[in-house]
């Protein structure tokens, strides 16, 4: 197979490998003269496409061609232009069809008293402000002699912020750090401030709301001589809770998942990211959860999602999540199509609408069932859109602080970083999964080659539930994964 024409109704096909001009080759058992050298994973035309005709990929339009496009000519940056625009108006059309519901799969997790469930058993030190970050490395540095066989870890976190900013930036600083205080992949939290700081522990609490008081510890450095030992003392404490957790059965219906890409190449939307879908439907199907992010990157395939809800007022809230993060651009003077990134563009993807479409594969079928401020918690089960941007650290910390025990993250160039949960890497190409074993744990990349997308996702749904049961860790575990990103959006003072 060299070539792949994804939908039947599109204006270009796909190269698998790469194809040299004058090379022929076979679409709709028609052939074609190519016109130019065509890399892997990247398009050409499959007609003659007239200037301002729109040039469709996945059933959609990805833009418009800038010039007259030939049959066999190569379609890039060179000869394509986005159709985005700014602030729209949309119409419900409601279009969507229930997920097969399913016998649930079990995992072996962490049941906690609030009825959450985690997949790994850590104890995590959470600085409120920048100023204290050497204090909690220093104070996890000192405790690991508290770890024992049933806890998976003791991490202490770093991130600049909680001081010098003003309303909503701070409110979201404070919103992330609750969220990741809640989570239940953490069995107990010391949560540590220096004093002076404008998102201080009385600031935090306000907005953490109830909290188990046994669980969750607080420790203000400019109260103690010796912070550090106080600290330590405190996560001894926390050991001791953190070690009566066992694993036990769990329904896959208490999972939820967390769906990102990065680094994507022309073969993400064929190969990984539809993987994700199909996985994404049956966690669902069972019961479970999952979660999309990523707003600019629904920028041109957002009225599939709007009209996948299941209420008009989820609809009305998906409407206002991509006009306000559209607005949120136009504030800085930035273009709401500055995207992809030059390394999506080397790989094949050419406009934010190619990348939109084969991004929002990642979510299966299933209607949208909710819509996610920034730091809010998943609250229904099913498919939730969530509130953050595209990038990579600060989305999958985003959806690690809403509920994600777990993140799927899709990649055609290869990426190597953590969040605070466990953070797979699925390639879309087999190159890359050979290419970069330390940090590839699943190849979507065999969808090109001799497996059917039933038999990769049974192979996928096992590997998640391996990974979710702590039988394997993912490759970003076995990196550093200290660093925080949260999303910041305000003056710093």
């Amino acid at each position: 197979m060299k070539c792949i024409k994804i939908h039947n109704i599109d204006s270009v096909a796909v190269a698998v490998e790469p194809l040299k001009s004058g090379e022929t080759v076979t679409v709709d058992a028609k052939e074609i003269t190519l016109l130019n050298d065509i890399p892997a994973g990247h398009k050409f035309a499959i007609k003659d496409i007239k200037e301002g005709e729109n040039i469709i990929k996945y059933a959609y339009p990805i833009g418009h061609a800038k010039c007259d496009i030939k049959k066999g000519e190569h379609i890039h940056t060179h000869n394509t232009k986005s159709n985005l625009a700014g602030v729209l108006e949309y119409e419900y059309t409601p279009d969507f069809k229930e997920v097969e519901k399913l016998k649930p799969l079990t995992f072996r997790g962490y049941k906690r008293p609030d009825g959450k469930v985690g997949i790994r058993n850590e104890i995590w030190i959470v600085p409120t402000v920048g100023c204290v970050n050497s204090i909690v490395r220093e104070i996890e540095n000192q405790a690991q002699k508290f770890k024992t066989d049933n806890i998976d870890g003791i991490y202490s976190y770093n991130h600049p912020y909680g001081c010098s900013q003003l309303g909503d930036d701070m409110d979201m600083t404070l919103k992330y750090l609750s969220g990741l205080i809640k989570h239940p992949n953490a069995a107990a939290v010391l949560v540590v401030g220096l004093g002076c700081e404008n998102g201080n522990i009385e600031e935090l609490k306000k907005v953490l709301g109830d909290y188990d008081e046994n669980r969750v510890k607080f420790l203000v450095a400019q109260d103690f001589e010796d912070e550090i030992s106080e600290g330590v003392k405190q996560v001894e404490e926390l050991s001791k809770l953190a070690d009566t957790y066992k694993r036990e059965e769990c329904s896959a219906s208490d999972l939820i998942i967390g769906l990102k890409c990065g680094g994507s190449d022309g073969f993400s939307g064929i190969t990984a990211n539809p993987l994700l879908g199909s996985l994404s439907d049956r966690i669902i199907g069972m019961g479970g959860s999952a979660i999309l992010t990523e707003v600019p990157e629904m920028f041109g395939a957002e009225t599939i999602l709007m009209n996948r809800c299941r209420t008009e007022n989820e609809f009305n809230k998906t409407v206002d999540l991509i006009n306000n993060f559209k607005k949120y651009f136009m504030r800085y003077g930035e273009k709401v199509d500055e995207n992809p990134s030059p390394g999506n563009k080397a790989g094949g993807i050419t406009t934010l609408e190619d990348k939109a479409l084969g991004c929002t594969q990642k979510c299966g079928t299933a209607p949208v069932e909710d819509v996610l401020s920034y730091g809010e918690c998943v609250n229904k089960k099913g498919l939730s859109l969530l509130q953050a941007p595209g990038n990579d650290l600060v989305a999958a910390n985003a959806l690690a602080v809403s509920g994600a025990q777990l993140i799927l993250f899709t990649t055609g160039r290869g990426t190597p970083f953590g969040c605070p949960v466990p953070t797979a890497k699925i390639s879309s190409n087999t190159n890359l999964a050979t290419k970069k074993k330390m940090w590839i744990d699943f190849n979507a990349g065999s969808l090109l080659e001799n497996k059917t997308m039933p038999e990769l996702t049974d192979e996928f749904i096992d590997f998640v539930l391996k990974l979710a049961s702590g039988e394997i860790k993912a490759k970003a575990e076995m990196l550093d994964k200290h660093e925080l990103a949260i999303f910041k959006d305000g003056v710093t003072l």
